[in-house]
C-alpha cells in the first residue's frame, strides 16, 4: 500500500509536468503563428514605405520575428522530447501501479483469511480469560489490568530469562530469583512493574493454554 501510494504521488507529479509541457508547446506554436502573421504584416507595410529608413526598420522587425520563430522551433523540439519522456514514464508508472494493485488484492485476501483465523483464536482465548478472571480476587485482577494497560506490549506477567525479566536487560538478584521460584508471594519487577514468575511455571502455563 505504501509503495502504491508513493507511485500515485509520482504519477501525479509526472502528469502535472506533462500537462505543463503540453501547455508550453501550445504557447510556442501560437508564438510562431503570431510571428509569421507579423512578418506578413511588415512585408505588406514595406511595399508602401516612403524612404529607406522606414524600410530598414521594418526589415529589422522581420528579422527579429524570424529569430523568434527559429528559437521557438528549437524549444518545440526540446519540449517534444520531454513530452515523449513524460508519456513513457507515466505509462511505466501506471503499469507498476496496476501490477502492485493485483498483488495487493491477493495479499489482502490472504490477510483477511489470517485475520478471520486470528479472530477465532482470540475469541477462544477470551473465553479462557473470562473463566480464569472469575477465579481471581478482584483487587488482584484490577492491579493486573492496570499493569497491562501501562506496559507497551500488554504483558503483565513475564518469566525470568537468563537472570533478567523477559524482554528486559535488568538483572534480577539471585535472592529475588529464589523467592520467585518459591511461589509464596506475588513479586513485581522493580523496573517495569510486571509480575515475575519462574521459567518452570511459565512453561507449565503455556502448556495449559496450548490448543
Amino acid at each position: 500500500e505504501d509503495e502504491i501510494e508513493g507511485l500515485n504521488t509520482r504519477l501525479g507529479r509526472l502528469t502535472e509536468d506533462y500537462q505543463k509541457a503540453e501547455e508550453n508547446l501550445k504557447a510556442l506554436k501560437k508564438a510562431i503563428i503570431e510571428s509569421k502573421d507579423a512578418i506578413i504584416r511588415y512585408e505588406t507595410q514595406q511595399k508602401s514605405v516612403r524612404n529607406n529608413r522606414e524600410y530598414d526598420a521594418l526589415r529589422g522587425e522581420i528579422e527579429y520575428e524570424e529569430l523568434n520563430i527559429t528559437h521557438a522551433e528549437k524549444l518545440i523540439r526540446e519540449a517534444s522530447v520531454k513530452i515523449e519522456a513524460h508519456k513513457a514514464n507515466i505509462a511505466l508508472t501506471e503499469e507498476k501501479i496496476q501490477t502492485l494493485g493485483g498483488k495487493l488484492s491477493v495479499k489482502q485476501s490472504e490477510l483477511d483469511g489470517i485475520l478471520a483465523e486470528t479472530q477465532r483464536e482470540m475469541e477462544s482465548l477470551q473465553e479462557k480469560a473470562d473463566e480464569i478472571s472469575a477465579q481471581i480476587e478482584p483487587r488482584l485482577l484490577t492491579a493486573y489490568r492496570k499493569i497491562r494497560a501501562r506496559v507497551h506490549n500488554g504483558l503483565a506477567v513475564v518469566s525470568i530469562d537468563r537472570g533478567a525479566s523477559e524482554g528486559s536487560y535488568f538483572t534480577i538478584p539471585a535472592q529475588r530469583q529464589i523467592e520467585i521460584a518459591m511461589r509464596k508471594k506475588i513479586i513485581a519487577d522493580e523496573n517495569s512493574g510486571r509480575i515475575l514468575v519462574d521459567p518452570v511455571l511459565a512453561a507449565e502455563e503455556r502448556e495449559k493454554m496450548a490448543p
